[in-house]
């Protein structure tokens, strides 16, 4: 359970870094996409949920 709520909180931080920082230009591999930078946030808090 701990393991899916870090997933959704971190999906969502991961898409407001996105929104708030982002990367325009395409040159960043993690932050020039909404859907790449929400799914590396997803696995950053599983990961950080399951500790």
């Amino acid at each position: 359970m701990t393991i899916a709520v870090g997933a959704v909180v971190g999906a969502a931080l991961g898409f407001a870094y996105y929104r708030l920082v982002g990367c325009s230009s395409g040159g960043c591999p993690i932050t020039s996409s909404p859907w790449i930078s929400s799914l590396y946030g997803s696995v950053i808090g599983a990961l950080v949920g399951g500790v």
